[in-house]
């Protein structure tokens, strides 16, 4: 697969020079594919806000580099706001950060900032509307208005209206309700199949992770600890839950069975798969370890 950002021996360190000194990141390493669904996920301070700030400029490493399409992206300071239209970055909670008069506007602010033509912006605000979720008799509403969801939806529709190779996600389903996080996840999922860009999801969720990515990074004390698919990484559940992280309750479950002696396969991370062993250990006859 070709390679749309590298990640080299990246080190970010807070406070440099002082007696609270810490690196967030240190000498990480990794590779993010054109076209796939990555996730990355780790406990509280094992670096994955620091990381993503990196991919498109937010924060400049104390060491090491960052390439957008083999190129490092600090080469020419001058240019680094044509990454960030590149890699679109959504924060947790974006929805604080609106601002217009109307939906419309506060999603038309970066294409508008990108000197596109009107014609071309409000294509593009109509279409990142639609993949965010929202209707057309939205678009002229306050954004104050809306639902906490609502908001988010905007908000994500402002970075997918820059039309970036890169979308990076940080916690987007965080606050919302069950079936607002399940909706909002299948509107990133069929922008990610309509569009085939490149799609990076952090979450502290196994589940929403395991149902939507198709290679996860794991992140342990500023390292890479890990990274594969969901089936190779939840094989190391043992690993995980030593490394302070945890796994996917279906994956839980498996876990406990292999451990009474039942054989099972404990990579298992869906309901359906979970069935299916289940099933089949039924006409085998539930034979143990």
């Amino acid at each position: 697969m070709e390679e749309i950002i590298r990640v080299e021996n990246l080190t970010h360190t807070y406070g440099e020079g002082t007696p609270f000194c810490r690196s967030a990141v240190q000498d990480m390493s990794l590779a993010i594919y054109r076209g796939e669904f990555l996730g990355i996920i780790g406990h509280t301070g094992s670096g994955k806000s620091t990381l993503i700030q990196h991919l498109n400029g937010l924060l400049k490493p104390t060491s090491g580099r960052i390439l957008l399409g083999g190129e490092d992206i600090w080469s020419d300071p001058k240019k680094i706001r044509d990454v960030r239209f590149r890699v679109g970055l959504v924060f947790q909670y974006p929805e604080y950060q609106l601002f217009e008069e109307t939906v419309y506007r506060d999603i038309a602010f970066g294409p508008t900032n990108m000197g596109l033509s009107k014609d071309e912006i409000d294509r593009r605000v109509r279409e990142s509307a639609h993949f965010a979720g929202l209707t057309d008799d939205l678009l002229e509403k306050s954004p104050f208005a809306l639902s906490g969801g609502q908001k988010r939806r905007v908000a994500i529709a402002g970075v997918i209206a820059m039309e970036p190779e890169v979308l990076v996600l940080d916690e987007p389903s965080a606050g919302l309700d069950p079936q607002g996080r399940e909706e909002l996840l299948a509107n990133i999922r069929e922008f990610h199949r309509a569009r085939g860009t490149t799609v990076v999801l952090v979450s502290h969720s196994m589940e929403e992770i395991a149902k939507n990515v198709d290679r996860i990074v794991v992140l342990s004390d500023s390292h890479v600890l890990m990274s594969g698919t969901p089936r190779e990484v939840f094989a190391r559940g043992d690993e995980l839950m030593t490394a302070g992280l945890d796994v996917p309750q279906v994956t839980r479950v498996a876990m406990a069975l292999r451990d009474k002696g039942i054989a099972i396969n404990p990579a298992v991370y869906t309901v359906d798969e979970l069935s299916k062993e289940l099933v089949a250990l039924k006409r085998g006859g539930g034979k143990k370890c």
